[in-house]
């Protein structure tokens, strides 16, 4: 995902600035494309926030995988509404960035709440993150970490 947030700047949840290099580098990385004002997603976000603060708080190190909300909210300001009242403490690409409508047509976003689990380069790993947290739990982050190659064992 480097490859294609590569020189960019997200947010955190608190609305700081990171390098997105910095913070994805050797991470599966899951775009979350939602919006506060649509109903399924306001109902999946506190479950991925549940998925992402279990992985987080399990791992003895950092967990091989990072969130990044791509927002398709009206406004920066409903962005940052739904993001402190319901997200996790991943990361955002900012509401202003032209970049959150390419990933959208780079990745066919058509209805939301979606979860596209991405390698570093950008290639998908599945279009379907939602339906595998929904009902594989933490045991899909294995299967995305092993099909991204990346090279850590997260035994927690």
């Amino acid at each position: 995902m480097v490859d294609v947030l590569g020189g960019r700047r997200l947010l955190t949840r608190e609305g700081e600035a990171v390098e997105a290099e910095a913070a994805l580098q050797n991470k599966v990385v899951a775009l979350y494309f939602a919006a506060g004002r649509c109903a399924p997603s306001r109902d999946f976000t506190p479950l991925l926030r549940d998925f992402y603060g279990a992985l987080v708080s399990a791992a003895r190190r950092p967990a091989p995988f990072e969130v990044v909300f791509v927002s398709a909210d009206r406004s920066a300001r409903e962005m940052r509404d739904f993001m402190r009242q319901l997200h996790g403490a991943w990361l955002a690409l900012p509401f202003h960035d032209p970049c959150r409508l390419e990933l959208r047509r780079k990745y066919n976003i058509t209805a939301l709440p979606r979860l596209v689990v991405v390698k570093q380069d950008g290639e998908v790993i599945t279009h379907r993150g939602w339906k595998q947290i929904r009902e594989r739990g933490l045991a899909c982050l294995q299967a995305w970490v092993e099909a991204a190659d990346i090279f850590q064992d997260f035994t927690g």
